[in-house]
Order: structure tokens, then C-alpha cells, then sequence
């Protein structure tokens, strides 16, 4: 496909992004890449499920209740 540039840049194709709610947009040398965002990305369920002891320290301690030092 083949389009104009304008002021506010070029269009996708609804067509071509059917099911995808997020995309991110790249940069690299000559290239725009448009990758669609998973909505299911593991880092984003990072600290959802935090330690759960009776300690208050935790958060600064980390390593102590991982790895037993």
C-alpha cells in the first residue's frame, strides 16, 4: 500500500489491524514499525501478587525471603 504523508501523519487500514486494541509504534534507521501490544504481557502482572508474611520489611529485604541469606 501506498499513501500521502499530511500534517498529521499517514493512516492504517482498520482491516489490518482487526483484533488489536494497542499498538506501539517504533522508530529504527529508515524503517516505522507498527507492533501490536499483548494484552496478556507477563511484566504487567508483575506485583499483583506481593510477599505475603508477617514482615514489614519485605520490600527492602527481598533477597532475605527468596533466597534464604
Amino acid at each position: 500500500m501506498r499513501t500521502k504523508v499530511t500534517e498529521n501523519g499517514v493512516n492504517i487500514p482498520k482491516a489490518w489491524l482487526e483484533g488489536i486494541d494497542e499498538v506501539e509504534i517504533q522508530k529504527e534507521q529508515n524503517m516505522i514499525i507498527v507492533v501490536p501490544v499483548q494484552t496478556d504481557d507477563p511484566i504487567r502482572a508483575l506485583g499483583t501478587q506481593p510477599i505475603i508474611l508477617d514482615v514489614e520489611d519485605a520490600s527492602l529485604r527481598h533477597d532475605r525471603y527468596l533466597y534464604d541469606r
